[in-house]
């Protein structure tokens, strides 16, 4: 049975429609639709790609010859091989000298603004202390950061030279940065000396300390210097932090000009760590597509224009950092916030989003989630006028929370869901101002991106679940792993279930109105009695049940079979007892099926999250198992395994 559309466009004078009708009037084409138009992208990928390279506006130093060279292995491709360009450049000289470039908000009320002109000024000025160093083409460069103004600049002036930029957020232990950062290397550190989260200043100097001298006595070291951003307060000692300068100590510059070292669209821009709850981070390399693709998906996909507003609530350890900072390569302005959102009080973000008029907000499906447990009505208090486009994205986004943006914040806004990864840095699936939007769907299939999925026979199927692959190359797809020289860490990532072609990892399907469905990761999928379920169609339940403030599902592995087992927070004051437990397996039968309904319902007092806010059943089902979770420093709150181990009612 076709749904009803929650909202559907009125104004169909948007990005997407003007290059779609570029191509028709170019190429003597017609696209009556989405549908043929993202059939052209894939058929004639090589000409979509080449024709968003020019009509966006990417700032090159040179014409490509060539739009893709095909190696005898999809990882093997290479996008635009004799093209020459600038990161920085693209993302520096886009928007008006006197524009807002970067808006920020702190948790202590703090706002910082700069307009492109002045965020030039620090580029440079950071940029040739950079060179004083050493800094060169292919260096790593890395950032203990906040999602603030510093960050930016750190990336702008390190990809400016030609160099690697890499970035962890400050709550991250030193462990989960030494993970990562002794894999790679860095020349320069930039950190701040603290941060705030609910109102609390929390020092990182001693963890700042441990890490420079991790990395400074590790072989192979090319660690130079130290930069410590006075974030929060002075820093009167700087304690055994390897050879440190304060920001505020480097000379401003005189010169006006940027110099930006050219490099080719396969050379290192960015290196990404996956989250690494089972072994040590994938070290992921990423180039020009990163930038080609963002800009694709922030101008079609989420209609952003120059001179529009930007905010994604992120942290600098997550893609959407990366992500959000491309709206600067459309002239826009990046709002960015560090702290809790909910502190002092839900209104926080919202308040910022009517008195800043932000036109596009970006948020998780997990804020969505609380906002709509707590039964908060953010539109009796906020009317945002000027906001055009929420984005939701980090997990699964259930029917309900489509249907409480749309009850409880804004009716007249496109919301978004939108689904991709850290190994693309960017979506295989997301949104579309000129189609409906549907409950628990995400809008389309990213244009230029095969998204298509297998069932369990390797055949593409639509309406049923299966795994999301994409048969194609794509700009976005990973350079190389870092020290991975034979690609055999590569290949073994994306291209093990089926031959040559990219498997992401998703359970999902493709629905009637030619939406995409998420339904988890596929390493989480239950199989009991053989059949799989996605987590997201129980979580979907769970989250309109009351009494239920958070839950993990797993399936353990029992009597030859597997047995759905549902761990539940219960909201304050609740208790689980038996008419709950026959309420939840009755509500899950009703709503989804018989084999839904978990065997076992448990209660915990927390739920297991990595530091970017994702729910980590992998962990929970092997703690569960009795195996050791390898690395429990990616976890928010490693702590919370202890909840599940020995559990009796699990035995036997």
């Amino acid at each position: 049975m076709a749904q009803n559309a929650l909202w559907t466009p009125v104004n169909f004078d948007n990005n997407l429609t003007r290059f779609q009708n570029h191509l028709e009037t170019k190429l003597g084409k017609s696209f009556p639709d989405y549908v043929s138009f993202h059939k052209f992208s894939i058929e004639e990928h090589e000409v979509f790609w080449k024709e968003w390279l020019f009509f966006s506006g990417f700032i090159l130093k040179n014409k490509p010859s060539q739009t893709l060279k095909r190696g005898s292995h999809f990882s093997e491709s290479k996008w635009f091989p004799d093209l020459t360009y600038n990161f920085a450049e693209n993302l520096l000289e886009k928007g008006k000298p006197n524009k807002d470039a970067i808006v920020f908000y702190g948790e202590n009320g703090n706002v910082q603004r700069l307009t492109y002109f002045d965020l030039k000024r620090e580029v440079i000025r950071l940029q040739k202390h950079l060179k004083s160093l050493g800094v060169k083409k292919g260096d790593r460069i890395v950032g203990i950061v906040p999602n603030a103004p510093i960050s930016t600049i750190g990336m702008l002036a390190t990809t400016s030279l030609g160099a690697i930029w890499s970035s962890a957020s400050p709550d991250f232990g030193v462990k989960g940065i030494l993970d990562r950062f002794e894999q790679i290397l860095p020349k320069v550190v930039i950190s701040v000396e603290s941060y705030l989260f609910k109102g609390k200043k929390i020092s990182i100097i001693d963890k700042l300390e441990e890490v420079t001298q991790t990395l400074f006595s590790s072989p192979n070291s090319e660690l130079k210097q130290s930069i410590v951003y006075e974030f929060i307060e002075p820093i009167h000692e700087f304690g055994k932090i390897v050879n440190p300068i304060r920001y505020s100590e480097i000379e401003a510059a005189k010169e006006t000009n940027l110099e930006y070292i050219p490099i080719g669209f396969s050379d290192p821009v960015y290196i990404m760590f996956s989250s690494g709850t089972t072994g040590l981070p994938k070290c992921i390399v990423q180039g020009g597509g990163v930038l080609l693709n963002h800009t694709k998906e922030l101008s079609l996909h989420c209609n952003l224009k120059e001179g529009d507003r930007f905010f994604y609530y992120t942290t600098c350890g997550w893609m959407m950092w990366n992500w959000s900072q491309s709206v600067l390569a459309l002239g826009a302005t990046l709002f960015q916030f560090d702290g809790n959102p909910f502190f002092p009080n839900w209104e926080n973000l919202w308040d910022m989003a009517e008195k800043e008029s932000i036109h596009i907000f970006g948020t998780s499906a997990k804020y969505l989630s609380v906002l709509e447990e707590e039964n908060i009505s953010v539109k009796s208090k906020f009317s945002l006028p000027e906001l055009k486009v929420i984005l939701s994205t980090g997990s699964p986004l259930p029917a309900s929370g489509f249907l409480y943006v749309y009850e409880n914040i804004k009716k007249d806004v496109q919301l978004s869901s939108i689904s991709g990864g850290t190994d693309l840095n960017g979506c295989f699936a997301l949104g579309n101002p000129s189609l409906s939007v549907f409950a628990g769907q995400i809008q389309c299939k990213g244009l230029g991106m095969d998204v298509q999925v297998f069932d369990d026979m390797g055949k593409s199927v639509v309406g049923e679940k299966g795994e999301l692959v994409c048969p194609t190359p794509f700009p976005s797809m990973p350079l190389y792993f870092w020290n991975d020289e034979s690609g055999v860490k590569y290949k073994s990532a994306y291209f093990e279930t089926y031959d040559n072609i990219w498997c992401h990892g998703d359970f999902a399907s493709i629905t009637n109105e030619d939406g995409v469905i998420i339904y988890g990761r596929s390493d989480a999928t239950l199989n009991p009695g053989g059949v799989r379920i996605g987590t997201a169609d129980i979580y979907s339940v769970i989250s309109k049940i009351p009494e239920i403030k958070d839950s993990v599902i797993i399936g353990q592995d029992y009597k030859d079979d597997v047995r759905v087992v549902l761990f539940v927070v219960l909201a304050d004051g609740k208790i689980l007892e038996e008419p709950l437990i026959r309420k939840i397996k009755e509500q899950i039968k009703l709503e989804t099926s018989p084999r839904h309904v978990p065997s076992i319902v448990l209660s915990v007092p927390e739920i297991p999250y990595t530091v970017n806010g994702k729910k980590v059943e992998i962990a929970v089902k092997q703690t569960v198992a009795g195996l050791e979770v390898k690395n429990k420093n990616a976890l928010a709150n490693p702590n919370a395994l202890d909840f599940f181990k020995d559990r009796k009612e699990l035995i036997g």
